[in-house]
């Protein structure tokens, strides 16, 4: 029997659950009926604001009008957002991206390099005409739309769905610029997107006259060149504000598709879109059939690239690197580079390579070879990087590395001389020494005793340098080397004493200027001024900087009655030159696959190498043969009519004026080389045609210019 005060308990939680049960369900009905009557009140309260008949359905239109806004805004963002993107990070397309006019040291362009383009030319100073055939063919509502000619668009929509191109583009002036800036050219609708809302853009930053500008300076015109008046110089060999009608319609009918309607690739193509420019610009009201008359019956013709003077091909590629970091920061993308290359020289350099392979290399099994010809001062006159440009453009005369064998050893020698004490006719060991399992031969197979330097020097023994480098160190000569002027590493190993070094040609000529320039380091250079389109200087030398010495003059006047000897009793017999005193050295690989010739006059200092470029075995070529015919040939020419100067140390009393020999009929038609001015004098000339050039920019008048040309027609005294 269960507890009575169980059950009184157990009714009491009951009742207590009953309760509870019944409150929430009485606070629901609660609720919901307040809801229900807030409701009816808010409903009651609009009720009042019922609009009814056209009051209704133009408060709808707003409603719905609003709504669509608000989703076109965001699409609009949406598309809008990568267009931004492009003018925030503050890229625009180059042009790869610079343009470089090359002139020799006398001022005569001899090439070009980069895109052609110039921005020199304010749109106040183009020819009218020229203008209006632009906006006659590319855009007539210009100066009337935001940026994006919708008339313009929808007509050539139609056009494009009736099978007619038409003769004005669908795109606004201001959506070619925008694409030539910031876009690429595929023809997709990401990129049309992309070029409206970009041309919306400039339209905001830019006024109209700035985007015509930047318009005319950066559309691509076919031939590599980039803007109106690069290719007004290209096609025509004039400035742009020279151009006469018929030639503007030819350059505004480029801007359409210049790789199809370039004068250089299809003239007659040219002559029909020009004739068509013509017809547009009578259409626009721009000017009367009349007025272009004379253009159509005299259409323009452009000049003939084909018969240009060849250039210093290899050298310019060269001169275009060297420029990179010496303009790097500047703001223009067009300059005018003077270097210091000599036309003459570098048609005798060429000649000269060109002639020894073509007469004895197929004989020695050897194709290729290159040569670089400096003054002292280290004044590049010539380059020859190969035999052919056209067919290869690899420039083995700077980017090749070949092993100079024993035209190495000056290096060598030098550095025993410097530590040691030597002199030339210092005896010397000759005999073999062993460095590890590695014992040098000398080229004959014969080893020799006790030795004069100077007869081991010319004659090109090997065992003498290496026992050289074994006392002075191998890294202490790697080490001179760099110092002068030698600017590839090489590895530093047991056989550096006979040239096992991987070097190019310009680092011969380097080290090789210390000896002709009594030992002060005078590293080559190619340029001597770079100026901006405008005529604004960007770079010249520093002429106040004092040049380092890493040789004694001693140790010069040593080396150089040794490398005398090479030419009058050694290995280069065949360098020598009757009334010049040529020096210089022999170098043949072990395997006659390189052979060479470094050496120097008082005038210029030259290195040639010869060899095959998949560097298969010449047939014994060695560089006592045809690197020294080609190197004497060269000298030779150079130093016809000029004044021949003494190398340091050599006991040799030069002739003032030497002329080449030649035999037979070559005498006869040998063009003798004209006399040049004096270094000291052409430098004048050149200052003083700088100046008037400059001055004749400033000076407005004819009068003036008349008087200034008057002024400085008297040469200075002592040219």
């Amino acid at each position: 029997m269960q507890d009575p005060f169980y059950h009184k308990e157990k009714r009491r939680k009951k009742a207590r659950m009953l309760d509870a049960d019944a409150w929430l369900d009485s606070a629901l009905f609660e609720f919901w009926n307040s809801i229900g009557r807030g409701y009816q009140r808010i409903e009651d309260f609009f009720h009042g604001f019922r609009l009814r008949g056209v009051k209704r359905l133009i408060v709808e239109v707003i409603s719905d009008g609003a709504s669509f806004t608000a989703i076109g805004a965001v699409l609009m963002l949406a598309l809008a957002l990568p267009a931004f993107q492009a003018t925030a990070s503050g890229r625009v397309n180059n042009a790869n991206e610079i343009s470089v006019i090359f002139l020799d040291r006398y001022g005569t362009e001899i090439g070009r390099r980069g895109i052609r383009s110039d921005d020199s030319y304010p749109l106040d100073k183009l020819p009218d005409y020229f203008v209006k055939a632009t906006l006659a063919t590319e855009d007539r509502r210009f100066y009337d739309h935001f940026g994006v000619d919708v008339v313009g668009t929808l007509r050539a929509l139609v056009n494009n769905y009736a099978g007619d191109n038409g003769t004005q583009g669908g795109s606004s002036i201001t959506q070619q610029l925008a694409k030539n800036l910031f876009l690429s050219n595929e023809r997709t609708w990401e990129r049309k997107i992309k070029e409206a809302f970009l041309a919306v853009w400039l339209e905001w930053h830019y006024s109209k006259d700035e985007i015509l500008k930047l318009y005319f300076d950066r559309a691509y015109m076919g031939g590599g060149n980039f803007g109106a008046a690069a290719a007004a110089e290209y096609y025509f060999g004039k400035k742009i504000t020279d151009v006469n009608l018929a030639e503007a319609a030819m350059l505004a009918g480029l801007f359409k598709a210049p790789t199809n309607y370039a004068p250089t690739v299809d003239l007659a193509a040219a002559r029909g879109r020009a004739n068509l420019v013509l017809s547009n610009l009578v259409d626009a009201g721009f000017m009367t059939e009349g007025q272009v008359a004379a253009a159509r019956r005299n259409p323009a013709t452009p000049i003939d690239h084909a018969s240009t003077v060849n250039s210093p091909d290899y050298f310019l590629d060269y001169a275009f690197q060297e420029l990179q970091p010496l303009i790097a920061g500047t703001r223009s993308s067009s300059f005018t580079v003077r270097t210091t290359i000599d036309p003459v020289l570098q048609s005798y350099a060429e000649d000269a390579i060109t002639s020894v392979l073509r007469e004895q290399g197929e004989q020695y099994d050897v194709s290729q070879g290159a040569m670089v010809v400096t003054e002292p001062n280290g004044a590049i006159r010539a380059m020859v990087g190969g035999t052919d440009y056209g067919k290869s453009q690899f420039n083995r005369a700077t980017s090749s590395l070949r092993q100079p064998g024993s035209s190495f050893k000056p290096f060598v020698y030098a550095e025993a001389i410097e530590t040691m004490g030597l002199k030339p006719t210092s005896v010397v060991s000759g005999a073999t020494r062993c460095i590890g399992d590695w014992c040098p031969r000398n080229y004959s197979g014969n080893s020799v005793g006790n030795i004069s330097l100077i007869n081991a020097f010319a004659q090109s023994i090997n065992t003498v340098p290496v026992n050289l480098s074994i006392q002075t160190g191998r890294q202490p000569i790697a080490d001179l080397a760099h110092k002068m002027g030698v600017k590839t590493d090489f590895e530093v190993t047991r056989s550096l004493a006979l040239g096992a070094a991987s070097l190019t040609v310009l680092d011969m000529v380097n080290g090789y200027t210390v000896f002709a320039n009594d030992g002060l380091v005078t590293p080559s250079y190619g340029i001597t001024r770079i100026t901006t389109a405008r005529g604004d200087v960007v770079w010249e030398p520093d002429l106040t900087t004092p040049h380092e010495r890493v040789l004694s003059e001693q140790t010069v006047a040593y080396m150089n009655q040794m490398m005398r000897a090479v030419v009058t009793s050694g290995t280069g017999r065949r360098a020598g030159i009757e009334g010049v005193p040529a020096v210089g050295k022999t170098g043949t690989t072990s395997d006659y696959r390189d052979a060479w010739f470094a050496g120097f006059t008082g005038n210029y200092v030259a290195a040639v190498w010869l060899g095959n470029d998949d560097y298969h075995k010449t047939k014994n070529l060695t560089g006592g043969l045809l690197p020294t015919v080609a190197w004497q040939k060269f000298m030779a020419y150079a130093h016809t009519n000029i004044e021949v100067k003494p190398v340091f140390g050599v006991d040799f009393e030069p002739k003032p004026f030497v002329v080449a020999e030649a035999e037979g009929d070559a005498a006869a038609n040998q063009v003798e080389r004209p006399p040049t001015l004096k270094p000291e004098a052409a430098i004048k000339l050149l200052d003083l045609a700088d100046a008037l050039e400059a001055t004749l920019k400033s000076v407005g008048s004819g009068s003036q210019v008349a008087a200034l040309a008057v002024t400085a027609a008297p040469a200075p005294a002592g040219l």
